[in-house]
């Protein structure tokens, strides 16, 4: 199985006064094959977490396991994905898809095999030889996301991938990830400013308080599978997002001094 298991997580930063709380007892599970998604106001914490799942921070106190396992530092078995597209310019698009592979010491032949694969995956055949800077910001992110799966992770670990696109880009990159998760079925734990990105993924959306961030509310998304486009514009769909909403715009309010927030049993 690959689940990731986050347990009793606090978070705090040294600083010259005593240090700065960025997350503060946050329990939290990413269970084998499901999409998971967390959301919440600028600056509670979203990617300092995934960063320590990466294990790229080690935080202050909690546990982080996968299958069982401390997360101790980064790994293989975990592959990451950033709003920034990480590519190597030198590189070309088969290369940089094969880098991790290169790393391990993966023979050529093989290498060349899973690169053409995930290259036909996410729809760039004929690109194979072009550089990044020959690329749109959504090819660029597909390479990225093909050069994670290289490596054949339990874990896909996903911060704002899409943050830099266009909407129209952005949608299409969505019903990508969707249709290469149905396929393969990794556990995803996936960061997002965009609720009916998180919506539209998930299985599971975790809701993060404004900072220090503790969870505020973890939902069920009902939605069946397979979605559409035509999934947005259910009643349901707007239920569930209005419920996400609710919670994040109160606790904005509250750390804009404008409201006392609110309070919500998890």
């Amino acid at each position: 199985m690959s689940s990731v298991q986050v347990q009793h997580l606090t978070m705090v930063y040294p600083t010259r006064t005593g240090g700065v709380t960025a997350l503060e007892d946050i329990t939290l599970s990413a269970e084998e094959g499901q999409f998971v998604s967390i959301v919440g106001a600028s600056g509670c914490g979203k990617s300092t977490l995934l960063n320590i799942v990466g294990g790229l921070v080690t935080p202050t106190s909690g546990e982080v396991t996968l299958d069982g396992a401390p997360i101790v530092g980064p790994g293989a078995d975990r592959g990451m994905v950033f709003q920034s597209y990480t590519l190597y310019p030198w590189k070309t698009v088969r290369q940089n898809v094969e880098f991790g592979l290169a790393l391990r010491g993966v023979g050529r032949a093989e290498r060349r095999e899973v690169a053409s694969a995930l290259i036909a995956q996410m729809r760039l055949q004929g690109f194979e030889d072009a550089y990044p800077k020959a690329l749109s910001g959504g090819m660029k992110q597909r390479v990225a996301i093909a050069r994670a799966l290289a490596n054949d992770p339990k874990v896909l670990l996903m911060d704002e991938p899409f943050g830099a696109l266009d909407a129209q880009t952005r949608v299409v990159m969505q019903e990508l990830l969707l249709d290469i998760w149905e396929r393969q079925r990794k556990t995803v734990l996936f960061v997002t400013h965009d609720i009916d990105e998180a919506v539209f993924l998930s299985d599971i959306v975790y809701v993060l308080s404004s900072r220090p961030g503790r969870l505020q509310l973890r939902l069920e998304i009902d939605l069946a599978r397979s979605r559409t486009l035509e999934t947005m514009g259910t009643p349901r769909f707007a239920a569930l997002k209005r419920e996400i909403l609710g919670i994040i715009h109160a606790e904005s309010l509250r750390e804009a001094g404008l409201g006392d927030g609110i309070k919500r049993s998890v």
